[in-house]
């Protein structure tokens, strides 16, 4: 045998490590913990966990936060944070009912969640851009002030959604899976073209990178900026008409209320970093997996509610650490 000559395990172990650098270090220490959940959840409830309708509910589950986490990396990416992604569920929930029940039309539902979640996104980029206010305090702020909006047009009260062909978008399938599902997906596959594949999703990069450099470049950030909180608003527009359609209902704050702390965590799971300038819409995938699995696996073994909220918190600061310990070593 020639001195030279390759070992299996010496192949084995180039091929793994070329497996990791192709799929990135750190989404491959993600897709390891997501296995862990998978083994214990599996071990503490393998009956129910892994059957098909178990699935399926984590995958209803995480729809609507996937598509918030997507959206929320491309804001951090860009050198951002939305606090008010929740809020404004909430909000567009109630106003998809509204439109509903004013026209009696399925479609009038959608048109104004997604109006509204691009009229708070609007409001949000506006005053952070050119009133040079910090994100985390507008976006905070504005979280009150959407869900107090909520709560007058809807005198504190559900609105009852009675149409069917608009019902559909949140309990209806398409080749065996929930419509949420297909949304996420859509929602997915363009912002990942967006983000990855485009120049404006170069020039985000770019922007939150090193924002005076791309200043310099001639990019008009101010109006990036704008854009991205608009088009956050969009997306949570979306999250409340999913919610609204699979609740058949519209309300203030039920279903809404810890989405914009769980679409934070798993951005900075997936990746991002708090300076911007870094996130991967896979990243944000693997990160909304890991918190949909811990969620339901800890339901399903009987975890008490303020212990799992205690899991959440911990969670987010787990990923802030991590993402700062990344920053450090770059």
């Amino acid at each position: 045998m020639s001195a030279h000559a390759e070992t299996p395990r010496t192949t084995l172990g180039a091929r793994l490590t070329g497996l990791v650098e192709r799929v990135g270090i750190h989404n491959a220490s993600l897709i390891l913990a997501l296995i862990a959940l998978l083994v214990l959840f599996g071990i503490l409830r393998g009956d129910v966990f892994f059957s098909s309708r178990n699935i399926l509910n984590i995958g209803m589950g995480v729809a609507i936060l996937g598509v918030l986490a997507i959206s929320q990396t491309a804001v951090i990416v860009s050198g951002g944070l939305d606090i008010s992604v929740g809020a404004i569920v909430g909000l567009t929930t109630v106003s998809t009912a509204m439109a509903i029940d004013a026209t009696g039309w399925a479609a009038a539902g959608p048109l104004a969640g997604v109006a509204i979640g691009a009229a708070a996104g609007l409001f949000n980029g506006l005053v952070i851009t050119y009133g040079r206010v910090n994100a985390i305090i507008v976006t905070l702020g504005t979280m009150a002030i959407f869900r107090g909006i909520a709560f007058i047009i809807s005198n504190g009260q559900s609105i009852s959604i009675f149409n069917d062909t608009f019902r559909l978008l949140g309990i209806g399938r398409f080749l065996g899976l929930p419509a949420p599902i297909w949304v996420l997906i859509g929602v997915a596959v363009l912002f990942y073209i967006f983000l990855h594949k485009s120049i404006v999703g170069r020039n985000i990069y770019a922007i939150g990178g090193n924002p005076v450099v791309a200043r310099l470049s001639g990019m008009d950030i101010k109006r990036y900026r704008v854009g991205m909180y608009v088009l956050s608003g969009m997306v949570a527009g979306i999250g409340g008409i999913l919610l609204a359609a699979r609740t058949g209902s519209g309300q203030p704050i039920s279903g809404s209320e810890g989405l914009e702390l769980e679409a934070i965590t798993a951005a900075f799971l997936g990746g991002c970093a708090m300076q911007g300038g870094k996130g991967t819409v896979i990243g944000a995938l693997l990160g909304v997996a890991i918190i949909g699995i811990l969620n339901n696996g800890m339901i399903l073994t009987g975890v008490p509610t303020f212990y799992q909220m205690l899991a959440k918190g911990s969670l987010l600061i787990l990923a802030v650490l991590l993402a700062e310990y990344r920053l450090n070593r770059s």
